[in-house]
């Protein structure tokens, strides 16, 4: 392939990450101003944010599969075209029904991009030294992505409204549909791709299922008949699903491949990653919009840290890799990002920014760390010709883990908030203290009549939410030193006889 197809090639592969993974940032400062304009309240924007990642992790298990079956080239490109549509669908939603059906389509558009990307860049990219610097490019450029998301959406939020946001994927869709369609070369692997439409039926219905429970237990409460059940049939889609897999003989999930324990561990890690590091966004803009006060723009400013750092150390990942390896920088990184994420749940509502960025800026050089050494290491780790399957089980896990955390975290931070808020109305005159405290937490509002300063409520509410904050992050932050431990652990039993750098070519 001439040079300059290949810098085709990559422009075009890194600029439809950046579309999808924009899509992740920029939504996150959009919130407070959707749950106006829409009407809705907390459970609505988990849905806004949940329904893209959760079709985003479903709907990976088989676009790793179709891109290695009908061409990988082409099921790219039709990603970008589709997640356009949904960009455009988002943009003209007049009610909360509307934007989360664009934000699934988006999803489901994501899914078909973001492991394109990488299975594209592995069968151009054959030499370990090579492959290495253009995933750790990849990884930088979708850090870039994130800190403009938040910039860019507090500007047009203010200056234009929410639904500019959703506006600019059109014309950056059409650009890349032009370049793709110049450089990248066509390939596809049909001998080894696996489409199993009962598998992949399951895993919507486990995983769908299970963040409806997630998400109404904020709402009906842990016990509800209604989420009683959900959780039942989540628990009974993914058993169904496993014992599927297990029986298939070309399973949507590479169940053969967790049999190599640095896979297996790898891919525990990206789900953490997507729990404890992605699913972050959603809370950040929460605590330092509603519990700090601070605009849409100045809030997108204020969460540039964390990708500023996570860009720098992105790009040097391709230098680091080949001096060290990729296992410690990865064990390091988890460490990082479950480390800063306690450090916050520390935070208050008096908290300075200084401390604020700094936190900020060792959770972006974990995550910097994390996002690459884990797609090297498993690219490493999986045959060449499963490339699609591998990556797209890697990131459908991630995107998991972002709408587990999404769903999980939010609950418990607004359960955690609404009775911190029950607790401080308790010591004024204030009637029915539960009601008024759940209307205040999930839809961010004073009910009218309240004998109450409107200072001293904002107040206290600021306060409430600081604590749901505190809690999810630490949450967060445990499960991220998890996954570091768990690399230590079992990297040197699972590598033995190999390198220890998880940069081996398996091609």
């Amino acid at each position: 392939m001439p040079s300059f197809h290949r810098r085709g090639l990559v422009a075009a592969v890194y600029l439809g990450t950046f579309m999808a993974t924009l899509a992740i940032s920029i939504v996150t400062v959009a919130l407070p101003a959707i749950q106006s304009a829409l009407g809705t309240d907390l459970s609505g924007l988990q849905w806004v944010v949940g329904s893209y990642a959760l079709c985003l992790s479903a709907f990976m298990l088989s676009a790793g599969p179709i891109g290695d079956r009908y061409g990988r080239k082409r099921v790219w490109l039709i990603g970008i075209a589709l997640f356009s549509a949904g960009s455009a669908i988002s943009a003209a939603a007049s009610s909360l029904g509307v934007l989360i059906a664009g934000s699934a389509l988006q999803g489901v558009a994501g899914a078909l991009v973001i492991p394109g990307a990488l299975s594209i860049l592995t069968q151009a990219f054959t030499e370990p030294t090579q492959r290495a610097h253009v995933i750790g490019g990849w990884a930088s450029f979708s850090a870039v992505s994130l800190i403009l998301g938040p910039m860019l959406g507090g500007i047009l939020v203010d200056n234009v409204g929410w639904s500019s946001i959703f506006l600019i994927n059109i014309p950056l869709g059409a650009l890349t549909i032009a370049l793709g369609l110049w450089t990248i070369t066509e390939s596809a692997d049909p001998g080894h791709a696996a489409l199993d439409p009962t598998g992949q039926a399951l895993s919507i219905v486990f995983l769908g299922a299970l963040t409806y429970a997630l998400i109404g237990a904020g709402h009906a409460g842990w016990t509800s008949p209604k989420i009683v059940g959900a959780l039942v049939v989540a628990i009974g889609g993914f058993l169904a699903f496993i014992a599927i897999e297990l029986r298939t003989a070309r399973p949507v999930l590479p169940i053969d491949l967790f049999r190599d324990r640095t896979f297996a561990a790898v891919n525990f890690a990206s789900f953490a990653l997507g729990f404890s590091g992605y699913s972050s966004l959603f809370f950040f803009s929460l605590f330092l919009q509603q519990v700090q006060g601070w605009s849409a723009t100045d809030t997108g400013w204020r969460m540039a840290p964390v990708f500023i750092a996570m860009a720098l150390t992105s790009s040097l990942f391709g230098k680091l890799s080949t001096w060290c390896g990729t296992r410690w920088p990865m064990i390091v990184g988890y460490a990082l990002l479950g480390g800063s994420m306690l450090a916050m749940a520390l935070f208050r509502p008096s908290t300075s920014y200084p401390v604020v960025a700094m936190v900020f800026a060792v959770l972006g050089i974990g995550m910097g760390l994390a996002v690459p050494s884990t797609g090297a290491a498993t690219m490493a780790v999986a045959p060449r010709e499963r490339s699609g399957t591998a990556s797209a089980t890697m990131n459908a896990l991630r995107q998991g883990g972002m709408t587990i955390g999404i769903a999980l975290l939010g609950t418990l931070m607004s359960t955690r908030a609404i009775s911190s808020m029950t607790d401080y109305l308790s010591n004024t005159n204030t009637t029915d203290t539960l009601g008024v405290a759940t209307t205040a937490v999930r839809q961010h509002a004073m009910s009218a009549g309240l004998d109450i300063a409107p200072e001293l409520f904002h107040s206290l509410l600021a306060e409430a939410v600081g604590q749901g904050f505190s809690l999810a992050v630490a949450i967060a932050g445990a499960f991220g030193l998890l996954a570091s431990a768990i690399l230590v652990a079992a990297s040197p039993q699972a590598m033995r006889g190999r390198r220890q750098d998880f940069s081996i070519d398996r091609s």
